[in-house]
């Protein structure tokens, strides 16, 4: 049975940056304030109307479509993660097979928030073992910035995101050290409110979340959109910050150890440990916890925000470019995201 390798990768981030100061103009903040309790100095922010979570996806994937030395023709399968499509219907997979002008490939979303890209590396991995598809284009992607509350009662939420896309082609190897060792995924639905946008949505308070309580309004739990909703901010995202930092730091260590351990490696023998970029802090803490040098974590959410699912593909790919991992490398990619999911990937680079 092959293995899958990571043939070719590309990045896409917006030109527009924007530092926490100029977050200042919308919101009671500071520099300091947002520094100290994320890493994040400024993120990218996507054009409102040229650029979309498809278009930028695109853009990662013709990159990674030309180092992997073949043609949009040659893909057939695409895995497209992201929690911010275009459209509620159709995803955004479809979309990138019309403006690759692809075969009529099978293009599947998949909706597993900041762990998305490294869900859609383990599907499309299993389908390349299987020798089901032998080009899978698998896309990061995200365009936050057009669905967040810009305002001081939003600012915990939104000084966090920003917008951008990875992106990756898989292919089989017969080598025997090269490619995908192996995949975990996990998730605890337990807390699946804590870190949720739950509108839209048909669930009608179904689930009784808590940031209804104080409304009494009855269209916002009847309607799937209502002007009630509107008016209270319930269509923004929601995030109890200290429950989702207290599950990512026991979660986060304890899948990148299992993929670690189920291959026979330790901590010490990692070249590079790309983890989703949630948190500078988090990131900070796995590092300690697994006793990991500098040189064997990378970080770039100081620059780009957390832009969930294309994080893991972006750092990779920026990683790689700048030499920080080479050929023969042990390379772990970890994710913990609202679910909660969370999930690794080991690979020889």
């Amino acid at each position: 049975m092959p293995r899958s390798k990571i043939a070719g990768i590309g990045m896409y981030v917006p030109e527009k940056i924007f530092t926490n100061n100029d977050l200042l103009k919308y919101m009671d903040t500071s520099d300091e304030w947002i520094q100290e309790r994320t890493g994040i100095k400024e993120r990218r922010y996507a054009h409102r109307t040229e650029e979309t979570t498809a278009t930028m996806g695109i853009e990662a994937a013709k990159i990674a479509i030309e180092r992997a030395g073949i043609t949009a023709q040659d893909v057939d399968f695409i895995v497209f993660a992201t929690i911010c499509p275009d459209y509620y219907f159709p995803g955004c997979g479809v979309l990138v097979q019309r403006e690759l002008k692809m075969k009529e490939i099978a293009a599947l979303d998949v909706r597993n928030q900041c762990s998305g890209f490294v869900y859609a590396l383990s599907v499309a991995d299993q389908f390349i073992r299987t020798g089901t598809y032998k080009n899978i284009l698998v896309i990061g992607s995200e365009k936050h910035s057009f669905g967040l509350d810009f305002s001081t009662r939003g600012r915990n939420v939104s000084v966090i995101f920003g917008d951008g896309a990875g992106a990756v082609i898989l292919q089989p190897t017969e080598e025997a050290d090269r490619g995908i060792l192996s995949t975990h995924l996990h998730s605890d639905g337990e807390s699946a409110e804590i870190l949720a946008m739950y509108n839209p949505g048909t669930h009608a308070n179904h689930w009784g979340t808590k940031n209804y309580a104080d409304f009494d309004d009855a269209e916002i739990s009847d309607m799937f959109m209502s002007h009630a909703m509107i008016d209270n901010s319930q269509n923004y995202p929601f995030m109890d910050g200290p429950s989702v930092f207290k599950k990512a730091v026991v979660k986060f260590p304890e899948v990148i150890l299992e993929a670690l351990h189920a291959n026979g490696y330790e901590p010490s023998d990692l070249n590079m440990l790309i983890p989703h970029q949630a948190n500078l802090r988090i990131a900070q803490f796995v590092q300690q916890k697994l006793k990991l040098r500098d040189d064997q974590v990378y970080n770039n959410i100081q620059y780009y925000g957390n832009t969930t699912a294309a994080s893991v593909p972006i750092a990779l790919c920026e990683a790689w470019q700048n030499g920080k991992i080479k050929e023969g490398d042990l390379v772990c990619l970890a994710a913990f995201g609202s679910g909660f999911t969370w999930a690794s990937a080991l690979l020889k680079w």
